[in-house]
């Protein structure tokens, strides 16, 4: 999450809104994001009902109550348009959501 607030610029100048979405608590997200400093990223809680929006984009991990690792790029008509999921281990690369945004962006300029 600190990677998307680190690269608000980036999001703003491809018109995107990044959103960083767990089943924490919405307390545990608030505690989170001010030890970490996040002030313009949007941080939501997936807590009530427990996953309901991880279990929608198929990324909610039933045997362990939380979701994947996932970036997922929703476009204005609200169709994924990206989807990757990563390890748990492994923080998603922001850079390959960048590259994508850019694209898409520059795509829809030539037409």
């Amino acid at each position: 999450m600190q990677s998307l607030e680190e690269n608000k610029k980036n999001f703003d100048k491809t018109n995107m809104i990044a959103v960083g979405i767990s089943v924490d608590p919405t307390p545990s997200k608030k505690a989170w994001a001010e030890h970490l400093g996040i002030k313009n990223t949007r941080l939501l809680s997936d807590f009530w009902p427990h996953g309901a929006v991880a279990q929608q984009y198929g990324i909610f991990r039933e045997d362990d109550g939380i979701s994947e690792r996932a970036n997922i790029i929703v476009d204005e008509e609200q169709n994924i348009c990206f989807m990757k999921i990563y390890p748990i281990s492994q923080l998603p690369d922001i850079q390959e959501i960048i590259r994508f945004l850019e694209q898409k962006k520059a795509a829809k300029t030539v037409q």
